[in-house]
């Protein structure tokens, strides 16, 4: 499968010590915050899988659904904006179950298909291609491991990568949209659109607003797995940076911000004490009730997913829904 495979590594545009940057600088703001993006380590990344299975997380079986039933419609749109054998592109391709949907679909329609998965994870890019690539001997991939930014320049300036006449296909499913704070969204998807020609798309999911009572439990289960994943923040502060937190001294909590529209993930102390964190010299204080800021989970409405396309670049071709209007497939294509 070697000629079949191609593995590139990217250190991000940031540098090699980001992470201890970013945890010296979230945990001496008030609040105190981290960011989501270092969530997906090797351990996060398989808890992140386990999520998945939950049945409080209705995100990626109800996306899942909505890709059987319309993948023909989706590629159907997709293909009436293009002529020739598509590339397909991921953000945040995980293990890419979802994405074999497309790709079983694209290779019914085409007799070679060019994947590129972008993902945080090595170990996750490496075991989800070789494993694609042993039941679809006709893709070809190229694994970007990297994060958004970094991989999306390369996408933009590195010769082997830039797109050619091949049209593209870019997808960010699962709402990962939803973890960017609005401006930093609307940066990300301006980002894809450099990296596109004109009539070019994005698949799009987007989690829908609803009511309170339907989304906390989807954070908040009953097993402890998103705890555990929300935890392993402080778990990887303590291998990688010499931390000494105590996991017993923090309450994972999930709450839904109203005003916002959007999910927040909290790690919150339960006692007053100190932390340690030896190798970036710095001892973090923790009043009782203080919390850590892990994560936001924007939920979005029609008006407000067309306005976002519109705002970078994109038109917005299509919405596909589930039988409750729980969540949102969306095809952007882009325009001049």
């Amino acid at each position: 499968m070697d000629d079949r495979l191609r593995f590139r590594r990217f250190e991000s545009a940031e540098g090699q010590s980001t992470f201890a940057q970013d945890v010296r600088r979230g945990l001496s703001s008030h609040p105190k915050h981290l960011s989501p993006k270092y969530f997906y380590d090797a351990l996060g990344s398989q808890l992140f899988e386990a999520i998945c299975h939950l049945p409080e997380y209705y995100l990626t079986k109800t996306e899942r659904r909505i890709l059987t039933d319309r993948r023909d419609a989706i590629l159907d749109v997709v293909d009436g904006h293009a002529d020739g054998e598509h590339r397909l592109i991921e953000l945040g391709s995980g293990s890419s179950t979802k994405t074999r949907l497309l790709i079983e679909a694209f290779l019914e329609r085409q007799d070679t298909l060019h994947y590129l998965p972008v993902d945080i994870s090595d170990s996750v890019l490496e075991r989800s291609a070789l494993e694609l690539l042993q039941d679809y001997p006709d893709l070809r991939i190229t694994a970007l491991a990297a994060d958004y930014t970094t991989a999306l320049g390369a996408l933009a300036r590195d010769d082997d990568l830039r797109t050619g006449e091949e049209p593209t296909l870019v997808t960010f499913l699962g709402s990962s949209i939803g973890n960017f704070e609005p401006p930093a969204s609307r940066t990300l998807l301006t980002h894809v659109r450099e990296v596109l020609k004109t009539g070019d798309s994005v698949l799009l999911g987007a989690d829908l607003k609803k009511s309170e009572q339907l989304l906390t439990p989807a954070y908040n289960d009953e097993l402890g797995v998103t705890a555990a994943f929300n935890l392993n923040l402080l778990v990887r502060i303590n291998r990688e940076l010499g931390g000494e937190f105590r996991l017993a001294d923090f309450e994972h909590r999930a709450i839904y911000n109203h005003e916002w529209g959007r999910i927040e993930m909290r790690l919150i102390s339960r006692r007053t004490h100190d932390v340690p964190i030896r190798e970036l010299d710095m001892t973090v204080r923790f009043e009782r009730g203080e919390y850590i800021h892990t994560e936001n989970s924007y939920k979005f409405d029609p008006e407000q997913i067309r306005d976002l396309a519109v705002a970078t670049g994109f038109g917005l071709k299509r919405s596909w829904f589930d039988e409750q209007q729980h969540f949102s497939v969306n095809l952007l294509c882009a325009g001049d």
